[in-house]
């Protein structure tokens, strides 16, 4: 009956550590990739995206600052999902600003 007991317990135990883990895994704040999204901004704004791509620029800047406000909310995921999305965008506003800079030179 003790060794029963004790089996039960120590499952019991080991569930909920797994559980504890898995839900830790979920919950942590996305402090990578807001960091890189915020490093790729200021890539893509030192190539004078804001002046080449625009629109990209504008559509990263915005999914930055609704991932900074989920982050503020606590809604990681969402946060997280965001600062990818910022992360993309301004790549591709920085890839598009130099492929028309280097047209540009090209040209002359």
């Amino acid at each position: 009956m003790v060794i029963l007991n004790f089996h039960r317990y120590c499952h019991l135990t080991v569930c909920a550590g797994l559980l504890a883990i898995f839900a830790g895994c979920s919950v942590t704040p996305p402090v990578q990739e807001m960091s890189n999204a915020r490093q790729t901004l200021v890539a893509a704004k030192e190539a004078r995206a804001d002046t080449f791509s625009p629109s990209q620029m504008r559509e990263a800047q915005l999914m930055m600052d609704k991932a900074t406000g989920a982050l503020e909310k606590g809604d990681y995921p969402q946060a997280r999902e965001l600062a990818v999305s910022a992360q993309k965008l301004a790549l591709k506003a920085r890839h598009e600003a130099l492929s028309q800079q280097q047209r540009q030179t090209s040209d002359f």
